[in-house]
């Protein structure tokens, strides 16, 4: 009887969680869907817009958090590979929620060449529908957008951090 109890419990508690948690529908981009408007600032402080960018190619990163084992093992391998995105015509776009400080120090400690943007409010997630993983992690999803500013591959993998970039790079030489 005690089990059922927990379980029953138990159920209840992670239905609530997901009934707290959800706020709005969000607008989940797809291949073919043009990149939404936004404006955030770089980790030096610079309003970036997207509007911008249309005209070059561009992969989109979302990312949990700076400086945590797997977020560094995907910046530091698009950092590695940073030269094969520029042979590509493509620039490389790190988005998460952490802060523009926070953003100047991840880019400082592992020399990362690219952008990185303070989305603090998760607003820009939300505009692509980045989903959460594991019901409470920030998810992990990699956008390559070609230069019409058209979604053209996306790739959600928690886990393999690196594949993000292979496949990035894979859909780049395709376009």
């Amino acid at each position: 009887m005690k089990k059922i109890i927990i379980v029953i419990s138990a159920t209840i508690g992670i239905v609530l969680l997901l009934l707290l948690n959800k706020k709005e529908e969000m607008k989940i981009i797809e291949i073919g869907d043009k990149v939404p408007n936004f404006i955030l600032k770089d980790q030096n402080g610079n309003f970036f817009n997207i509007e911008n960018e249309i005209g070059k190619r561009m992969v989109i990163y979302f990312y949990p958090k700076d400086d945590t084992p797997g977020c560094t093992k995907e910046a530091c391998k698009f950092r590695d590979d940073f030269e094969s995105f520029n042979d590509l015509g493509a620039s490389v776009i790190g988005i998460s929620a952490d802060s523009v400080a926070s953003h100047k120090k991840f880019e400082e400690k592992y020399n990362l060449p690219f952008t990185l943007l303070a989305d603090v409010d998760n607003k820009v997630r939300a505009l692509f529908g980045v989903p959460k993983s594991m019901i409470f992690l920030p998810g992990r999803v990699t956008y390559v957008i070609d230069k019409k500013g058209i979604v053209r591959y996306i790739f959600n993998s928690q886990f393999g951090e690196e594949k993000h970039i292979e496949n990035a790079l894979n859909k780049l030489k395709e376009l």
